[in-house]
C-alpha cells in the first residue's frame, strides 16, 4: 500500500507537506492555517493517515488534507 496526498503524488518519510485547508485540531488551541508546511512526516500503517510534530505535539492527520511541498 502506497501512501498519497491530496493530488496524487506518493508520499514517503521525511518528506514536507502543505495544509491545503484550515484545520481545527482536535485538543489544540490554535488553527493549522492553509499554506502551512509540516516538515519530517511519518507513515503509519494506515495509507489515508500521516503522523507529524507540531511544536511538542504529534498529531495524525489525514493525507486528503496533504498536498507534497
Amino acid at each position: 500500500m502506497t501512501t498519497r496526498d491530496s493530488n496524487g503524488n506518493e508520499l514517503s518519510d521525511g518528506d514536507t507537506v502543505m495544509v491545503i485547508k484550515d484545520l481545527k485540531v482536535k485538543g489544540m488551541s490554535k488553527t493549522l492555517k492553509r499554506g502551512s508546511q509540516i516538515k519530517n512526516i511519518r507513515l503509519t500503517g494506515n495509507p489515508e493517515q500521516i503522523e507529524c510534530r507540531i511544536g511538542k505535539a504529534t498529531i495524525v492527520l489525514k493525507t486528503a488534507f496533504m498536498k507534497k511541498a
